[in-house]
């Protein structure tokens, strides 16, 4: 069953994206010539719909608590992340899908590029110091411009046990102290269950979202700047323990 469902998952993956070429061709055209609403009605209708069924596929049960911590303004959104999972969780589980920031191999993975390029995700090379800067630039941007961020600030999946988290790194919060926005922690539970604890097969599942109070930067004083993102790491693992308890 396994085996049969991981197939399905990727026939589903790719033929969702063919199926829809004329759809994405037609949100490219409105991209290069600044259509924003046009280029929003396509991600907000298309990225949901295809990211929802590919989180059905895997039979898991998926809760998502704290909808109504979800700020009106734009923000930036920290998750902890061990699981290609993730992506798809954050791009259904909020208001509607945002950009994020992704690591620059996605670039490599045919379609999936251009409806990210559409979506307005940045690209980072975390091995070159300098393009990383640019690409946090890119992302302070968008913010700047009313969009709100996706980011997993650990930077890379934290491999441990359920429940562990990485450190966080700063770049994240940077983008939301440069601008003023606040920062939404988000805690994803039992992702990676689904898939690479299973040898990439996938398996269902219990999967948690809990979206956490937003978190003011525009009012904190130098100090509680440094220690913004161990904070946020802190209440982040807390919380986390608590859903794995």
């Amino acid at each position: 069953m396994k085996i049969i469902r991981t197939v399905v998952f990727f026939i589903y993956f790719f033929g969702y994206m063919i199926l829809h070429l004329p759809v994405l061709r037609r949100g490219e055209k409105a991209l290069a010539a600044g259509d924003m609403k046009t280029v929003r009605a396509i991600t907000n209708e298309h990225v949901p719909h295809w990211c929802g069924k590919l989180l059905k596929l895997s039979g898991s049960h998926i809760t998502v608590e704290g909808k109504e911590n979800l700020p009106e303004g734009n923000c930036v959104f920290v998750a902890n992340h061990r699981s290609l999972y993730d992506i798809p969780l954050m791009l259904t589980c909020l208001d509607k899908p945002y950009p994020l920031l992704a690591k620059q191999e996605s670039e490599k993975i045919p379609l999936v590029i251009r409806w990210m390029k559409l979506l307005g995700c940045v690209l980072v090379d975390r091995e070159d110091a300098r393009a990383s800067m640019k690409a946090l630039n890119a992302a302070t941007e968008t913010v700047r411009n009313g969009e709100s961020f996706i980011i997993f600030p650990e930077g890379t999946r934290y491999k441990g046990e359920e429940g562990g988290i990485g450190e966080y790194k700063g770049g994240a919060f940077r983008i939301a102290l440069k601008t003023g926005t606040p920062i939404v922690p988000v805690v994803l539970k039992g992702a990676r269950g689904c898939f690479e604890d299973n040898g990439y097969l996938l398996v269902p599942r219990d999967v948690t979202v809990r979206i956490l109070p937003a978190i003011d930067t525009a009012s904190l004083s130098r100090e509680e700047q440094k220690a913004l993102p161990e904070k946020v790491q802190q209440l982040t693992h807390e919380e986390l323990k608590k859903l794995c308890s």
